[in-house]
């Protein structure tokens, strides 16, 4: 070879590098292989289309627009440098240029990636050390990421620098930053000088090689992989096989029951705190943090010796006292990182809930998927908090005595508050005594277009029981024909699931689709989300298939066919809150506001947060049912709709309704302002009159 380098010695330290890199790699992916099998890593096309969006077009990450064009310059700067490396190694060896790269056009790319990727770096150190974003660790690792990458980047202009010297070449307008380091060294040392940056550049991208599968890092390989086998579709719960008479547990408390996908996310994640940094429970000092859920998940897979000793039993709600109404995340940020430490005795394999996660964890999650939605590298935090609730009901028989009671009642009378059973059609008979109509049940009219799923907020509770009969107003005015089920209505099984009892899930689950299948029923519309999401994407897994609508779906459709007429005006301003099992779990944030655009003179107002992107009430995943300690949810919500100015904050969940009504009431503020379901309002505006009849019990 014609080059200055020692090609055999550069060849077997650059295989000592990819040979310790490959051996880290191959460790790492016998761990996600190890895991237990679901079904969910397998390749569709589909999943390739959204891998390239999320990889080359960082979706997910523009997001925070700011940290997303900064990760932007870094991925392309890195794999221009990629080509220049290339072009540096081979030039030091060969004595010659690649043919490709010997041309100004190269080199002004290849000079634009560095300084690209130096600011890039600058302003990366500057948003975790300057700005301290509350999500971003702090403490060595990151700097030492960071000072690498700008090392590096030195690296290569100095090579660049001393190769022009040693070759007496001019400056050059197509390579200025090599041509202006270049007038600043002197010639006697440019041999010397580009040997010595030229091993520099080698080891430097050697060692920072075999230390990205060590890091978070890791990431550069994983997250293309997690996105690519990321299930598609609407998010669900996958069925436990609870018949299954060699199972000696349900659900998860070991790392041997985490999943391949599972451990594929937890290689994957990059430590970025976006999920944290919208986490309802995170931000109400409840101590859930999914960031870190994570992060220790994939310690104790690796069998590091650690364990999580918090020194109390949550966040210190002082801490935030000053700022009752604001979403921080600091408390529990602290919380998470001083109480992950280093176990006593021998390295054993800790049982994950106590050691890892904490019960009080588990039960804060509103199951809201917010920290799903946000992740830039497609990772599904909420399984493994689904499997190990799974884990404390059905194997240990533990949970919340408000859930427990909760439970109970479902089990006995089908209702979360134990009514009895026969009085899930008292709203019926008022309904009826008032109206002068009696709703038809699927005894009467065994054929309707749509079977209306009352479900047991709409039949039972004083609030949603409103919004009940504004849609049995409004769909009768429809003209179209429908029915309910009456008694034979029971439980949908959404509240059982999220707390994590699969055996009344199922057996509510079975009834119900039984009862279906009796009456031939082929569409249903429901006012609640939960019930939408369970009906539409998980009653599929055991054998029913329909069309189901969400009201605001169906009244949008009424309103746009003509069948429904929005002629009175309503004068109030309004601002929507959307529920998460609408928003992010099926996309649904048009059809509400189809709606309200119809109604003459009312006037929407967004707030900051809005739409797939909006706070959770803080009613989801069973907390419906629970006491909540610390602050509130839905007092922190129910600030942002105040902050927009507007008379009413509308929702299309019987769960929201009611959140958002008690958070103006502990905020003194309902004289200031209401809470409606958009079929309230509608029917404002449908009937006339200003208000929606209403019923006591």
């Amino acid at each position: 070879m014609d080059g200055s380098i020692n090609g055999w010695i550069a060849a077997v330290v650059a295989l000592c590098g990819v040979v310790v890199f490959a051996r880290i790699v191959l460790v790492k992916i016998k761990l996600i292989l190890d895991g237990v099998p679901d079904g969910k890593m397998k390749f569709e096309w589909r999943r390739a289309r959204r891998a390239g969006e999320q990889i080359f077009g960082h979706r997910r990450l523009l997001q925070d627009i700011r940290s997303g064009l900064m990760h932007l310059v870094l991925f392309y700067g890195f794999l221009m440098l990629q080509l220049g490396a290339l072009e540096i190694l081979w030039k030091g060896v060969a004595g010659s240029s690649i043919p490709w790269a010997d041309n100004g056009v190269f080199s002004i790319l290849q000079e634009t990636a560095v300084a690209a990727v130096l600011l890039a770096v600058f302003y990366g150190a500057y948003r975790r050390y300057g700005e301290k974003l509350s999500r971003l660790p702090k403490g060595w690792k990151p700097l030492l990421v960071l000072a690498w990458i700008g090392t590096l980047m030195i690296s290569v202009v100095a090579t660049l620098a001393f190769d022009r010297l040693r070759e007496g070449k001019s400056a050059s307008g197509y390579a200025p930053i090599s041509s202006a380091a270049a007038s600043i060294l002197p010639e006697s040392g440019a041999q010397p000088g580009y040997e010595i940056a030229w091993w520099a550049h080698l080891l430097i991208l050697l060692g920072f090689l075999v230390y990205v599968p060590l890091s978070k890092h890791f990431h550069i390989f994983t997250a293309p992989v997690n996105w690519l086998l990321r299930p598609v579709g609407r998010p669900k719960l996958a069925p436990l096989d609870l018949e299954n008479e060699e199972a000696e547990k349900f659900g998860m408390n070991s790392v041997d029951d985490l999943t391949r996908k599972t451990r594929l996310d937890l290689f994957a994640c990059v430590e970025c705190g976006r999920c944290t940094d919208v986490c309802p429970a995170a931000n109400t000092d409840k101590g859930l943090s999914p960031m870190h859920l994570m992060t220790k998940l994939r310690d104790s897979l690796q069998g590091k010796n650690m364990a999580f000793r918090p020194g109390s039993g949550s966040p210190d709600p002082q801490s935030s006292a000053s700022r009752p109404e604001t979403m921080d995340i600091r408390s529990t940020m602290e919380w998470q990182t001083t109480g992950w430490i280093k176990r006593d005795g021998e390295n054993a394999r800790p049982e994950l809930i106590g050691e890892v996660i904490t019960e009080q964890e588990l039960w804060s999650c509103t199951t809201c998927r917010h920290c799903e939605e946000r992740c830039p590298v497609g990772n599904l935090q909420l399984s493994p908090i689904m499997e190990m609730r799974r884990y404390l009901v059905l194997t240990e028989g533990k949970m919340p005595s408000e859930a427990r009671r909760t439970l109970q009642n479902i089990d006995r009378q089908s209702n979360p508050w134990g009514f009895p059973r026969q009085e899930r059609t008292a709203w019926m008979e008022e309904f009826a005594a008032k109206e002068g109509w009696r709703i038809p049940t699927l005894r009467d009219n065994p054929h309707p277009d749509w079977l209306w799923w009352v479900g047991s907020m709409g039949a039972y509770d004083m609030r949603a029981g409103r919004v009940t009969f504004a849609l049995a107003r409004l769909l009768r005015e429809s003209g179209i024909s429908f029915a309910v089920l009456g008694a034979e209505e029971r439980n949908s099984g959404d509240t059982p699931r999220r707390l994590g009892d699969e055996f009344l899930f199922q057996e509510l689950c079975r009834s119900n689709i039984a009862t279906f299948k009796r009456y031939g029923v082929t569409r249903i519309v429901t006012a609640c989300p939960h019930t939408y999401h369970l009906f539409r994407n998980e009653y599929p897994d055991f054998g029913f298939h329909a069309k189901v609508s969400h009201h605001t779906e169906l009244l949008a459709e009424l309103l746009e066919s003509g069948r429904l007429s929005a002629r009175h005006a309503v004068h109030r301003s309004l601002t929507l809150h959307d529920s998460c099992y609408l928003a992010r779990y099926n996309d649904v944030t048009d059809a509400p506001r189809r709606i309200l655009a119809c109604i003459p003179e009312l006037l929407t107002r967004e707030m900051e947060r809005s739409g797939k992107q909006g706070l959770c009430c803080g009613a989801g995943g069973g907390r419906m049912w629970m006491e909540e300690p610390g602050r509130r949810v839905n007092e922190v919500r129910t600030a942002q709709a105040l902050a927009t100015g507007a008379e009413l904050i509308g929702s299309a969940c019987p769960y929201c309704l009611t959140m958002m009504e008690e958070g103006l009431r502990k905020r003194g503020a309902e004289e200031r302002a209401g809470a409606l379901d958009v079929a309230e309002v509608l029917a404002m505006s449908v009937f006339g009159g200003g208000e929606t009849v209403q019923f006591t019990k």
